[in-house]
């Protein structure tokens, strides 16, 4: 069994930085691919980011430039920076592991970004 457990949530001005992290337990993390999604109020969950077990990484058009995702499999965790943050980017983020037809989520953590 798989699990992922996210990090790094709050609230941050706009403009500013945040890192989210995300634990996964169970064993070949290394086969996975991780992704983050994001889900606001009244809208549907939609891919941020996306690193294939190789390293292959992936961005929606409207964080390219602004947000980095990264893994270490050694340490079964990935990671997503976010910088020059946006109103717009408010919303809960979710983890994501995928491998074949089986794919696992984590339960999301807050990103507020508001003055």
């Amino acid at each position: 069994q798989v699990q992922l457990v996210e990090s790094g949530g709050g609230l941050v001005q706009p403009g500013g930085s945040l890192r989210l992290s995300c634990a996964v337990s169970g064993r070949r993390f290394s086969s996975y691919g991780m992704g983050w999604y994001r889900q606001a109020p009244g809208k549907q969950r939609e891919m941020v980011t996306f690193i294939t077990s190789v390293g292959i990484t992936n961005y929606a058009d409207s964080v390219k430039g602004r947000f980095t995702i990264s893994r270490d499999n050694a340490k079964n965790t990935v990671t997503l920076e976010m910088n020059s943050l946006k109103p717009e980017d408010t919303a809960v983020y979710y983890c994501y592991a995928g491998r074949l037809a089986v794919s696992y989520w984590g339960q999301g953590t807050q990103v507020t970004v508001s003055s």
